[in-house]
């Protein structure tokens, strides 16, 4: 006989399992990105390839929806002006967003990156305050303060103070680009598009890997000689479960939990990248770093936590 709760405790085992894999494969991303931008892949480059093979690696998750390909892709809904806000937010979130990332990740550890880059939320609810006059309540207002102690304390004075100005320039784009990031967060919800997640995902990654790509070629950038097969593992890891896999699995657990119960555990993807810094990577970070990505924690959990 089954126990009266035991439905809902599956389902609830089930969107935590979706959480912790997308946030798994989130933090993941910066260990495999690390790892290629050390063996000589160009910055704009890699991430312009990352996100064409990512954008096209999502067509197949966007057909086993039981609406059309072509519906999804521009529901009738949409007007033609706002193609313009599709693009916009694809320049945003990841042109500027995972450029600036990548950018930064060459100077500085990947998970000092993967801290900055994730106190996105904090951003978010100021930027919601001022722009979309959302309510701050005082636990939210404790959570943004917190959160930005813990973003202070995780640039930390060390790199200025020391005249080590290419781990400042680092940590600065990696701080851009979580501002980048909430911008376009921002820029979507005022915007009340008219298409699905991953349809508009797909869009996002496509224009924004096209126009880094080009930027990438017009610099000058080329693939490095001698690339191995253990390098295209990691760059095939990179391009469809670190990235197609995680927001797949991400918008999944939207769809089930909601964006407000889910949005509260991304601090999970800098905490994986902390840990898988560490066993892959053999890289330490300082205790101020440490303190500064616990307090950042924190302060997303203030920040999200669903309010009555």
């Amino acid at each position: 006989m089954s126990h009266p709760h035991s439905a809902p405790a599956r389902a609830d085992a089930g969107f935590y399992a979706l959480l912790v894999g997308a946030t798994f494969l989130m933090g993941s991303s910066f260990i495999a990105g690390k790892i290629l931008l050390g063996h000589g892949v160009p910055a704009i480059l890699l991430v312009g390839w990352r996100f064409l093979v990512a954008s096209l690696a999502t067509l197949p998750l966007l057909t086993m929806a039981r609406v059309p390909l072509r519906a999804q892709l521009w529901p009738a809904a949409m007007a033609p002006r706002q193609a313009w806000t599709v693009a916009l937010i694809g320049l945003l979130q990841t042109a500027a967003v995972m450029g600036l990332l990548f950018v930064g990740t060459r100077s500085i550890p990947a998970a000092a990156a993967a801290i900055l880059l994730f106190s996105n939320p904090i951003w978010v609810a100021l930027l919601g305050r001022l722009f979309l006059h959302e309510s701050l309540g005082p636990a939210r207002v404790a959570g943004l303060l917190l959160g930005m102690l813990g973003v202070a304390l995780a640039i930390g004075p060390g790199a200025l103070l020391t005249g080590q100005h290419d781990a400042l320039f680092g940590e600065l784009c990696c701080l851009a680009s979580a501002v980048c990031w909430a911008i376009a967060t921002t820029l979507n919800k005022r915007a009340a598009l008219p298409i699905g997640g991953l349809a508009l995902n797909f869009w996002q990654m496509l224009i924004g890997a096209l126009v880094l790509l080009a930027l990438a070629y017009a610099g000058g950038e080329r693939w490095p000689p001698g690339f191995g097969a253990r390098e295209w593992l990691w760059f095939a890891w990179l391009a469809v479960p670190a990235s197609t896999g995680s927001f797949g699995l991400w918008f999944v657990a939207l769809r089930r939990g909601g964006a407000t119960h889910a949005s509260g555990w991304l601090f999970l993807a800098p905490l994986f990248a902390v840990l898988l810094s560490v066993a892959v990577l053999h890289t330490a970070l300082s205790p101020l770093q440490l303190a500064g990505g616990a307090l950042i924690g924190a302060g997303l959990w203030l920040v999200n936590r669903t309010r009555a």
